[in-house]
């Protein structure tokens, strides 16, 4: 029996060495193929520098190959150099240091156009406004420069200042103004407010370090205001920090709960998540409405309202990224953002969409099939959800969709640039919950945009000019022209035509430009709640639950 025993220990103490062996084997495997694939560029980048047929950047060379190699992996890992630094930043706490405006470069006159001054910015408070045109950035002339050298030269150092020689929009006088840069915080909120029927409303646009914290007090000020339901607008939110998301929940939740777990490559490396402080209102109704680019942690806190019956959401499916990603320093400054794990909503489902680990022969990725999706059950009412294709809603509502020729207007700034002249021509609107786009105005637009150059035709117009062309490659064209062009006459209207047959749509866009130049932001979210079917829709729903 001693010797039996003493043959065990042999064999496991045996196993055990094979098992190092085998682990030590495969990480100097790797190291070799490491060493081997250096060697192997730099032998490349050595060749190419003193060969080559032209003079070779090789830094460039080496940034583009680090670009290219992690772009293989997924869309998220990435490479950030020094000079780059101040991207990191406004990835990760939504900062840069500037004056806060956006502006514009037009080709007609090549100048920077200000297009809106951020509310309390330096650009604000030294009366920059919408319509201003900048002629010289500290004594530069901004006509050769890009729009993005122009931006470079407006950001910098907080505390430092800029020289901006102008000629303003309203009244045409030139002057020249000196703004002290200051750190430029996009805040999370784009705006929050009473709606009716006592529904307090937050429209959350990221999750930046602090914003956990603004959506807090903005729950505590709409209870005092008397909500009896609270509405997260968490719509085209494309995310942003974990750890924000966690603290968001925490304010429905109690203490303690866990929100999200966050699973590395290894099994050990799990991270699970929970609520650290005192929830607002663990009992108030809430409802989540979200879209197709509501992501990342959008869907952290999504999913935990949903897998916890801890409220109701609406909308459309969510993007599907269960992605996490982290920082690692890299010398000379650089950063590496890579992706370190996959995150799992309270009921233990990931929502990531898209497999990039299994790309196909010609590189491309495919989404999870419902096939591999698999099913899990809330926590409180056992309801079924399912993984691998983001956050399906509770009740899926049809987001608002509009002619081609809305797009058109809309995309090609002619109601952005009309909000502009009408603010040059006109001292001050109605509040944003009371201003409309009325007759005198929609006929000054329709006006204007009919002498703008964008295209106009309906998408079945340009579809059968597609099926036109088409026809003609085939041969086939002679032969039925009389349809087509008949075809073609009645589906043809003027530009103005098409601006009259959708002045609903149009008014809802040209509206919120118009009251984004006099009221920021927060005045432009507020008038757009109005003309919003797919909110109100969900909020209808809402307020029919538990009767």
């Amino acid at each position: 029996m001693k010797n039996l025993k003493s043959v065990g220990i042999c064999l496991c103490a045996c196993v055990l060495v094979l098992g190092v062996s085998a682990g030590a084997a495969r990480a100097q495997e790797q190291n070799f193929n490491a060493g081997k694939n250096l060697e192997l560029q730099y032998d490349v980048l050595k060749a190419l520098s003193a060969r080559f047929v032209d003079s070779v950047k090789v830094d460039k060379l080496v940034e583009t190959g680090i670009h290219a190699m992690l772009r293989s992996l997924d869309p998220y890992t990435q490479f950030i150099p020094m000079e780059d630094q101040e991207a990191l930043e406004m990835m990760t706490q939504s900062t840069y240091g500037g004056m806060g405006s956006s502006i514009r470069k037009y080709p007609e006159d090549s100048l920077v156009t200000v297009i809106e001054p951020y509310k309390l910015s330096p650009a604000a408070k030294s009366g920059l406004e919408p319509g201003d045109k900048i002629l010289y950035i500290d004594g530069k002339d901004v006509k050769p420069l890009s729009a993005d050298q122009s931006s470079k030269m407006l950001r910098g150092t907080p505390g430092t200042t800029v020289e901006l020689d102008l000629i303003k929009g309203r009244g045409g006088e030139r002057k020249k103004i000196i703004i002290t840069r200051e750190k430029i915080h996009v805040p999370d909120i784009a705006w929050y407010g009473m709606l009716e029927n006592k529904v307090g409303y937050i429209r959350l646009t990221g999750f930046t370090a602090g914003g956990a914290q603004t959506t807090r007090e903005a729950v505590i000020d709409l209870k005092k205001k008397g909500a009896e339901k609270i509405v997260l607008d968490l719509r085209s939110n494309p995310g942003g920090l974990l750890d924000e998301a966690v603290k968001t929940v925490s304010i429905f939740v109690p203490k303690g709960t866990k929100v999200v777990t966050q699973k590395g490559r290894e099994v050990s490396d799990v991270s699970i998540y929970k609520t650290m402080e005192e929830p607002v209102d663990t009992l108030i109704p809430l409802m989540v409405v979200v879209n197709s680019s509501s992501a990342s942690s959008s869907e952290i806190v999504t999913g935990a309202v949903q897998d916890l019956d801890r409220g109701f959401v609406a909308g459309q499916r969510t993007y599907g990224k269960g992605l996490v990603q982290g920082m690692a320093p890299l010398g000379y400054d650089g950063v590496l953002k890579l992706t370190v794990a996959k995150y799992y909503t309270p009921s233990g489902r990931c929502v990531q969409a898209i497999d990039y680990s299994n790309r196909r022969e010609d590189g491309s990725v495919g989404t999870i099939p419902d096939s591999l999706k698999k099913e899990f059950k809330t926590l409180v009412k056992g309801r079924s959800v399912y993984d691998g294709g983001g956050i399906t809603p509770d009740s899926l509502i049809k987001e608002d969709t509009f002619a081609r020729v809305v797009y058109s207007v809309v995309g090609n700034a002619i109601t952005e640039d009309f909000a502009i002249k009408y603010y040059k021509e006109n001292p001050q609107i109605a509040s944003p919950a009371e201003f409309v786009i009325d007759d005198r105005i929609y006929d000054q637009f329709v006006e204007y945009a009919s002498k703008q150059d964008f295209d106009f035709r309906s998408a079945s117009l340009a579809e059968l000019e597609r099926i036109i062309e088409d026809a003609k490659k085939e041969g086939l064209y002679e032969d039925s022209k009389e349809l087509f062009d008949s075809l073609k006459e009645k589906l043809t209207v003027t530009k103005e035509e098409a601006l009259r047959k959708n002045r609903k749509a149009i008014s809802y866009f040209l509206g919120a430009d118009i009251v984004a130049k006099y009221y920021y932001t927060e005045g432009e979210t507020e008038y757009s709640i109005k003309g919003d079917s797919q909110l109100q829709q969900a909020i209808k729903v809402f307020l029919q639950l538990g009767k």
